[in-house]
């Protein structure tokens, strides 16, 4: 084991970097070795975790809004200049390309911008009662302690929004970071701490992968946790869901993903290719918002995938490597729905899945022609570097194929006609439609969630920060 094995990441619990008596190996997708270990959470530090956030709730809750805006605009600095360093952490543990772990920071840093501009708009509200000898308020006041679980891919952007909207309304939190970044979740944390954060508001600790069941039990069961949040599979998503429900907690889902681009015979066909292929292979797929389903019509079908097959080339063509997915299960998968998609009568319209790359853990993108319903593809999320074409000729038959899935995240259309992509966007199934632009995309001034087995409860925007507020109503006698 190197030198660099050695270091073992600590928590932050109460405001302090807290080192867990138990560690594991956290192992790099770009060399499959140990590049750190990191603590591994016990019951017993996930009670320390809790006291500390619960105790820091009692006097964060008076806090004015001004005091929680300074620190959220110090802490978009901090990410600024620390912006190369925050990124190797992601780089080394999750084997993003550069350009990604630098989007990821700028996100966070946007998030802090706007967040700190949003929180004075939360209100509550005087209506008019029955009884004129009668008055009453309706105020907002936060939950208390909230456990965030945020996931590896994007580990800034769905970190930071796991925890800044519930801190800024007023509640403390409890990052439940991946094991497989948890340098990344420490360095995320670090930032709100450098920037004046008080101890015990935001506190954060990983498990190691076997014991992510009871720990993640423990965390929703204790009683000062009052709502969850939690992004990744819509696997996972169904036990979170399920335990969150045995202890009658509200819980907010943002899950898996199978989005359909719809490219129309009046789409510009260039911008329709060079959108589908960076939403389908950015992050080498491993995007809950990844374009899974691109589906195209008759009659510019042939022109489509000539110029489809170009912005790849224009856009990933040129790296001399593989790109990296987060382990070589991935790939794998990925491998047996192309094969089986081929042996049910798909064709290659892009890329080899046989290539021999420089590890188990590398896979270029490939695309699968004259997809079916027949083929696993049609309804598995791959999460990887590969993506279906399917042909369509009326507007009926594409709603059919795109909402003929369980997911309902996030979906495309191509056409220059924007009554049809309303049309479209009003039928389709999923919490957001973007017409003409890639379906990959998220940011602080929209709301995002999903729809069907994609989740409920949205982030971002006003309606991600009513998220974490319950309303209270009081009555007086004048």
């Amino acid at each position: 084991m190197s030198d660099a094995a050695t270091y073992s990441v600590p928590f932050w619990i109460n405001g302090e970097e807290y080192h867990a008596e138990k560690q594991y190996d956290v192992i790099s997708p770009v060399t499959g070795k140990a590049i750190h270990r990191s603590g591994a959470a016990s019951d017993a530090d996930v009670k320390k975790a809790v006291e500390a956030a619960d105790k820091a709730f009692k006097t964060w809750k008076k806090t004015l809004p001004k005091e929680r805006r300074d620190v959220f605009l110090k802490a978009a600095e901090i990410f600024e200049r620390r912006k190369e360093e925050l990124g190797d952490y992601m780089m080394q543990e999750t084997g993003a390309p550069r350009q990604w772990a630098d989007f990821n920071l700028d996100v966070a840093k946007d998030f802090c911008l706007d967040i700190g501009g949003r929180i004075r708009t939360l209100e509550g509200t005087i209506p008019t009662t029955a009884d004129p000898e009668t008055g009453a308020m309706i105020v907002r006041e936060p939950f208390g302690v909230i456990l965030a679980i945020a996931p590896w891919n994007a580990p800034y952007i769905l970190g930071i929004r796991s925890i800044l909207f519930p801190i800024a309304a007023g509640n403390t939190a409890i990052l439940k970071g991946s094991e497989a970044c948890p340098r990344t979740m420490w360095g995320l944390c670090s930032v709100f701490h450098e920037a004046g954060l008080p101890a015990g508001v935001l506190n954060m600790l990983v498990h190691s992968p076997q014991d992510a069941p009871r720990i993640t039990a423990n965390l929703i069961a204790e009683p000062a946790v009052k709502k969850i949040n939690f992004t990744g599979s819509t696997g996972v998503g169904r036990i979170i869901g399920r335990l969150a429900g045995e202890n009658l907690k509200p819980v907010l889902l943002e899950l898996g993903g199978k989005a359909p681009a719809i490219v129309w015979e009046d789409a510009d066909l260039d911008n329709a290719a060079f959108q589908c292929a960076l939403g389908a292979f950015l992050n080498s797929g491993q995007i809950c918002m990844s374009t899974e389903r691109i589906l195209v019509h008759k009659n510019v079908r042939a022109e489509f995938e000539k110029r489809f097959v170009g912005a790849i080339d224009q856009i990933f063509g040129s790296a001399p490597d593989a790109p990296i997915l987060i382990n070589s299960a991935a790939v794998t998968k990925n491998k047996a729905l192309i094969k089986d998609a081929l042996a049910k009568g798909g064709e290659l319209l892009y890329g080899n899945p046989d290539a021999v790359e420089k590890s188990d853990t590398r896979m270029k993108p490939v695309v699968i022609n004259n997809a079916n319903k027949e083929m696993e593809i049609y309804q598995t999320e791959s999460f990887g570097p590969s993506v279906a074409l399917y042909e369509i000729e009326t507007e009926e038959e594409a709603l059919e194929i795109a909402n003929d899935t369980e997911y309902g995240l996030t979906s495309a259309v191509f056409t220059e006609d924007l009554r049809r992509g309303l049309r479209f966007a009003k039928e389709i199934e999923t919490g957001a439609v973007h017409i003409n632009s890639m379906t990959v995309h998220d940011e602080s001034a929209l709301p995002h969630g999903g729809a069907k087995a994609s989740g409920y409860g949205r982030f971002n925007t006003a309606t991600g920060m009513a998220e974490w507020v319950r309303t209270k109503t009081i009555t007086y006698k004048f």
